[in-house]
């Protein structure tokens, strides 16, 4: 297994998450109006995939929030995810 998979995603037997690839919040970050299950897209690796800069982006393309995740609360979007709609909490 390559060293630049985390600890949290080789526990996790889950693929490397890459810049550009889409993930799913996996606990709410309320300051930003954001909850589990959000989709956002990795624009930025920290050493050793422990961290990644996330852009969560509203359906009609305007940036909703830019935060920095710790791989915990962060997972790869699988076959079996669906898209669903909600309003932003948060302005």
């Amino acid at each position: 297994m390559s060293p630049a998979l985390s600890l949290h995603t080789r526990m996790k037997g889950q693929k490397m998450i890459k810049e550009h690839d889409r993930i799913v919040l996996t606990s709410p970050v309320p300051a930003a109006g954001l909850e589990a299950g959000d989709v956002g897209t990795v624009v930025h690796l920290y050493p050793d995939s422990e961290a990644y800069e996330v852009e969560f982006v509203t359906l009609d393309g305007h940036t909703a929030a830019v935060l920095t995740l710790e791989a915990a609360q962060v997972r790869p979007v699988s076959r079996r995810d669906l898209t669903h709609s909600r309003e932003l909490s948060v302005a």
